[in-house]
């Protein structure tokens, strides 16, 4: 019998919505979850980086949960893994954690399967298990995208994103779960409110299209989640107003928060803009330092 080679995956942190829009936009950014997966005797995870303990579980494990249950769909032999992980993702704080794993547990099925899903088929089942293709689109596929999703099908477009544009997150030490997230927001919108976040959103694809940082000011602007947010997300409250100013070109929620992603304007160093933001920040807040980054990757280790 054939021996599955191991495989190693690297997936990108991402951050959805970026201010209008709401389950559709997705940025992948530069924080990795890396799994390298071996097959094994018996289910094993060594854990190291952000939050290991949870990452190393073996029970509640997202990855490894998910790893089985698309086996198990498929009627496939769910074959036992060592896994080495190394997080870089915060957890529950709007940085797609949850995407990154649900994929990581669906292209190692893919893999140790043999499914053969391929990468439309691996984005529209972790869709499914998310809820909504946003954060999982941005950190398969990389760069800036927008994605909709109808039945089973996820339809895609994708920007790779200026490497010079300079990003800072700003996170919290406590977390918000995406369902009380959720739960804010309201089930209807004006139609004044419906028209301001599609202007916006049309806007912020331009951006990313055609390279234009001097956009996002405007193209970030939401009236859809962010202000039925603002309480819950005591960060977005302070560093919003930064928007008008001309050393950040934009801010927003990242996904439904409680960390904000902000993009520093042409010009402005991370050191200036650190500066300036410890200013108003407790020091509890921690400040990442990122770029836009590419899509996951798979590597085999030991193949024939």
């Amino acid at each position: 019998m054939s021996v599955v080679p191991a495989v190693r995956l690297v997936l990108p942190a991402t951050s959805a919505n970026l201010g209008p829009g709401f389950d559709a936009a997705g940025l992948a950014l530069s924080m990795h979850l890396s799994v390298e997966a071996h097959a094994a005797s018996s289910f094993e995870i060594h854990a190291t980086g952000r939050d290991a303990a949870l990452c190393g579980a073996l029970e509640r494990n997202l990855t490894l949960d998910t790893y089985c249950a698309v086996l198990s769909a498929a009627g496939r032999q769910i074959l036992p893994l060592h896994l080495k992980i190394h997080n870089e993702i915060p957890l529950g704080m709007g940085c797609g954690s949850s995407a990154a794993a649900l994929l990581a547990g669906v292209a190692l099925a893919d893999h140790f399967g043999n499914l053969g899903l391929g990468d439309v088929g691996i984005v529209a089942e972790a869709s499914r298990r998310e809820g909504h293709p946003d954060n999982v689109a941005a950190c398969w596929y990389g760069g800036f995208t927008v994605s909709s999703q109808q039945g089973e099908e996820v339809e895609v477009a994708t920007f790779a994103g200026d490497p010079n544009w300079e990003l800072v997150l700003a996170v919290q030490p406590t977390s918000l779960a995406t369902k009380e997230a959720r739960a804010l927001l309201p089930d209807s919108y004006s139609k004044a409110d419906t028209i301001f976040n599609v202007q916006r959103a049309s806007l912020l694809v331009a951006a990313f299209a055609q390279g234009r940082l001097e956009l996002l000011a405007t193209a970030m602007q939401d009236r859809m989640h962010q202000p039925y947010r603002t309480e819950a997300c005591p960060l977005l409250k302070q560093l919003l107003p930064l928007a008008a100013e001309p050393e950040i070109a934009g801010v927003a929620l990242s996904g439904a928060g409680p960390s904000v992603l902000l993009f520093l304007a042409e010009g402005t160093t991370f050191l200036e803009a650190e500066t300036r933001l410890r200013l108003l920040l407790a020091p509890d807040v921690e400040l990442v330092s990122l770029r836009i980054a590419g899509g996951a990757t798979k590597t085999l280790l030991n193949a024939p």
